[in-house]
């Protein structure tokens, strides 16, 4: 039993990139939908698709590269977890290394990017940072 499927996703990620795989699928859930969304328009990953598996669907994040094979997604950290979780108001959120990463925040609306939140004037769960 997973007790932490978002870290999960987090981590397949991770190693994804880290043997710089062209892509990675995972268990489907509506959190990680809308992280793969968020992944893409803030344009981290290509595309992403739910695909038919046994017993559940499946999730498939096609990674992206930079032109010379540099990754795109260098660090990724789960920040909320399930012993400690972590809530900021929109105006509690920073920009990841001065703009240059991205947090994303589970709200009331939906999973966003901490850009986004800040313009929607949206707070919620802070769910992870990359750049």
């Amino acid at each position: 039993m997973m007790t932490d499927p978002i870290a999960d996703m987090l981590t397949r990620i991770r190693n994804a990139v880290r043997v710089e795989r062209a892509h990675v699928v995972m268990p489907l859930s509506k959190v990680k939908r809308g992280l793969a969304e968020v992944l893409k328009r803030e344009g981290y990953i290509w595309d992403w698709s739910e695909v038919e598996g046994k017993p559940k669907p499946h999730l498939r994040l096609e990674l992206k590269y930079g032109p010379n094979g540099e990754r795109l997604i260098r660090h990724i950290r789960r920040i909320s977890k399930p012993g400690l979780r972590v809530y900021k108001g929109s105006s509690d959120l920073r920009p990841v290394l001065n703009g240059l990463g991205i947090s994303i925040i589970s709200t009331s609306r939906g999973v966003i990017s901490d850009r986004e939140a800040r313009q929607r004037n949206l707070g919620g769960e802070v769910l992870c940072e990359l750049w």
